[in-house]
């Protein structure tokens, strides 16, 4: 009984320990000569860091089951407020480790180094309001001076930032007097990738001063306000549901995966949405995929007419990658015709303005860098995509149509090519063989043989040769057309 007991007791007191060894606070300092490992008993996060309330928490979070992500959480609600923009994703497991010499460093002895601040300071700390600092003997890096997909109350986001969304589609930066968002389609390029929503500056309590920078700050009162040189007085003001409310609860915006920025407001429960930049989910970039259509209330269906969008692939694959009609498409497409279209942010495109849609749809047809076009008869105006076709916008207004290319034959040019070089060789190969035997025919005729010659009298040997090697370079040619 005596033996049982005390099994019990130590069972009990070793469930105590494992239980306060799970619920021991994260340090709220790193020095020196740390190191941590991700934790393969683990499943979600691993908190290696925190601020002094408890409220924020810097440590792996685990991503793709086996990678991991450096981010900081708001801990009551697991959302994620930053997270280090790394060369790659690490594994999650040994040996990546996540160490503190000066410089806080993620890294593995076999890749080399995934992120690093690349400073020389003494203690790493964890701010109340999220912010991730090395310090020295002032603060030599911040977080918040690299923001990812988030931005929190009282977060400075200046004109050389960016805000990325999470699957790396869309970003928010600042112009000389605007707030733009752009969407990086296939095909875009180098540099931030084309404009879908530019909210310039309103300047109604103060101007702003042409060639000096601005700024933009998410304030307690419930606003995303535009300044210049440090002014209390915003050039501009974007107000949340809560603003002026005296709301207790905390904000913050994020650049969603749909490219939308939306804000936020933490009711201690839950997140609830305090604010859209776009409001109609049809003048979202690919609310309803490749050659969608987008009717009112984000009512979605095909270009075509044929498919159902539910899925949000209206078109093959390869009419969705990068790339254009020039080299392997060697300009093939079928075409795509739509009335009653427009795109979603015309009025950020340029256009070319024509006399008619036929004037239109040829400038495009006859341009193997051109996805499509649309045209309003009314005005004339001629917008031409230079990237794979993205969502349309279901209107009224027969007028309004839309002209789009469908890839089609991916790689015939590439086979032709192939099939002709074929075709080279085996008439190249005939070749020889001819003139093998006419070699042999001139030696036998010329050693007194007859009757091989005297049929073709005056044709001789060359005449088919040369023919046979024109048709055979005509054939080449034609396929790599």
């Amino acid at each position: 009984m005596y033996t049982q007991l005390l099994t019990v007791f130590a069972v009990l007191q070793a469930v105590t320990w494992t239980s306060r060894a799970a619920e021991s606070p994260s340090p709220k300092e790193l020095l020196v000569g740390f190191k941590a490992t991700p934790d393969p008993a683990i499943s979600s996060f691993q908190p290696l860091l925190t601020d002094s309330y408890g409220n924020y928490s810097l440590g792996f979070l685990r991503v793709n089951h086996n990678q991991l992500s450096l981010s900081i959480l708001h801990v009551p609600s697991s959302v994620p407020l930053w997270s280090a923009t790394t060369t790659r994703l690490p594994r999650w497991g040994n040996p990546t480790h996540l160490s503190f010499n000066g410089s806080l460093v993620l890294s593995d002895p076999h890749t080399g180094v995934f992120w690093s601040t690349h400073t020389a300071g003494d203690r790493v700390s964890l701010s109340n309001t999220s912010n991730l600092l090395i310090n020295g003997a002032t603060v030599l890096w911040q977080s918040f001076d690299f923001p990812s997909d988030t931005l929190v109350e009282n977060q400075n986001f200046t004109s050389s930032m960016s805000l990325v969304s999470a699957n790396g589609l869309y970003s928010m930066r600042l112009g000389p007097n605007f707030m733009g968002l752009y969407a990086k389609f296939s095909g875009s390029g180098n540099g931030p990738g084309d404009i879908y929503l530019k909210h310039k500056a309103l300047e109604a309590k103060a101007d702003i001063v042409v060639g000096q920078p601005i700024y933009m700050t998410l304030k307690p009162d419930g606003y995303l306000g535009i300044f210049q040189n440090g002014s209390s007085v915003p050039n501009d003001v974007q107000s949340f549901n809560t603003f002026q409310q005296n709301a207790s609860g905390i904000l913050r915006v994020r650049l969603e995966s749909d490219g939308n920025l939306k804000g936020y407001y933490w009711t201690g429960s839950n997140w609830v949405t305090d604010y859209q930049a776009i409001s109609d989910p049809c003048e979202l970039p690919r609310s309803c995929g490749s050659y969608g259509l987008c009717k009112s209330g984000k009512e979605c269906s095909c270009l075509d007419n044929t498919t159902i969008a539910a899925s949000g692939n209206c078109a093959p694959p390869q009419n969705q990658i990068s790339g254009d009609f020039c080299g392997a498409y060697d300009n093939r497409f079928k075409v795509l015709r739509r009335t009653g279209v427009e795109l979603p942010f015309k009025e950020l495109m340029g256009y070319k303005k024509m006399a008619s849609l036929e004037l239109c749809e040829g400038a495009c047809e006859s341009n193997c860098t051109c996805w499509g076009a649309v045209y309003s008869n009314f005005s004339g105006f001629c917008y031409m995509l230079t990237y794979p076709i993205q969502t349309l916008v279901a209107v009224g207004d027969e007028t309004k149509m839309g002209y789009f290319k469908v890839r089609e034959g991916v790689g015939k040019k590439k086979v032709g090519a192939w099939v002709g070089v074929g075709l080279g060789l085996f008439f190249g190969a005939v070749l020889v063989l001819v003139g093998v035997a006419g070699l042999g025919w001139y030696k036998l005729r010329s050693k007194g043989v007859k009757g091989y010659y005297a049929e073709d009298e005056g044709a001789g040997g060359v005449g088919p040769y040369k023919d046979l090697g024109a048709a055979s370079f005509r054939s080449i040619e034609l396929c790599e057309r």
